[in-house]
């Protein structure tokens, strides 16, 4: 059994991490400390800055949220900008300024997935604050989201939002390695709202946690064929209903059940979030049309694939989250006038 399984599956033997799991905590504690009173530097944005992360390790539905609240700030007059770490990219400098024309290897998945559905403007680094600081200086964007970086304080940030997988939830409840949390779950007493992927707040959360925290669920777009960027609804799909589907994403058998409840019938091979695909790694017994997700299309520039399609998928929000979102940006950053 791997060690994920064993997280969620609330394994005995874990307890002899527990030493472990105690110097890490001792070791994010202090670091954060050094953040909160001044003894490590920390650089504020001046303009508002939106942390979109979580705090277990593993996908909980952050890329989506991104881009709902790309669309909804928009909407509302901003103008925003994304900073990412770039998770595995390998870009020739850092940081560096991601574009619609960037490989997967250079960008990561995830950047690259954002630019390419919505033209925002998008820096990866490693240090967030490095790549804040060149997306100021090169763009005109007057709100920055940070896709992760919950963790990350050397960048002060206006607003917090913490997402959950409402499938998966905190596992055993336990830190790194014991568990899959990167810190306790205290720390949403911290931060300014709480998306849960998928299920119901109450299923997770306290209480106390409620009035903050507001439900996402993914709904199925259009799928879209590579190489002519053809846009097909589900229920208008006239391929053979028998598909080839992959996906690498962190929670893999979401997109196998998305699928099926669009009544395809699905041969799907899974693999590793942000694995690199080569090939061979679309060769099924079967033939039939492949679908698979838009992060993992991304990643497929240099594959020669036929009639090969990618699911778009929206997050859909309670009407309560945006109205809150909003207040909180008209509270900390009363001189922003999102509506010019």
């Amino acid at each position: 059994m791997g060690l994920e399984q064993a997280w969620y599956r609330n394994s005995r033997w874990l307890k002899l991490l527990r030493p472990l799991e105690t110097l890490f905590c001792a070791i994010a504690r202090r670091r954060r400390k050094a953040f909160q009173k001044g003894r490590r530097a920390s650089w504020t944005a001046p303009v508002p800055v939106v942390v979109v992360g979580n705090i277990s390790v593993g996908g909980t539905g952050k890329s989506p949220l991104v881009l709902f609240l790309i669309e909804q700030l928009r909407q509302r007059g901003y103008k925003p900008g994304v900073i990412s770490r770039g998770y595995r990219a390998a870009p020739p400098t850092t940081p560096y300024f991601v574009t619609a024309a960037s490989t997967s290897v250079e960008a990561g998945d995830e950047p690259l997935m954002i630019v390419r559905r919505t033209g925002v403007p998008l820096v990866i680094s490693p240090d967030r604050v490095a790549a804040a600081k060149l997306l100021l200086e090169q763009t005109a964007c007057d709100l920055i989201i940070s896709d992760d970086g919950l963790q990350h304080y050397a960048l002060n940030r206006s607003v917090e939002i913490a997402v959950i997988d409402g499938v998966r939830g905190f596992g055993n409840g336990r830190c790194l390695p014991e568990g899959p949390l990167r810190e306790p779950v205290a720390r949403l007493d911290e931060v300014d709202l709480i998306v849960v992927n998928g299920a119901s707040p109450e299923q997770w959360l306290q209480n106390s946690y409620l009035e903050k925290s507001f439900t996402m669920t993914l709904q199925p777009g259009e799928l879209v064929r590579l190489g002519d960027d053809k846009h097909v609804a589900a229920d208008e799909w006239s391929e053979s209903r028998q598909v080839n589907a992959v996906a690498a994403i962190g929670n893999p058998k979401r997109f196998s059940a998305t699928l099926e409840a669009l009544d395809f019938s699905v041969t799907f091979n899974s693999f590793p979030d942000h694995h690199a695909y080569v090939e061979k790694d679309f060769n099924f017994q079967q033939d039939g049309p492949l679908i698979m997700t838009e992060k993992d299309a991304v990643k497929c520039d240099h594959i020669a694939l036929h009639n090969t399609w990618y699911l778009q998928v929206n997050a859909v929000l309670e009407q309560g989250f945006a109205i809150q979102l909003e207040a909180l940006l008209n509270d900390l950053a009363p001189s922003v006038n999102a509506t010019e």
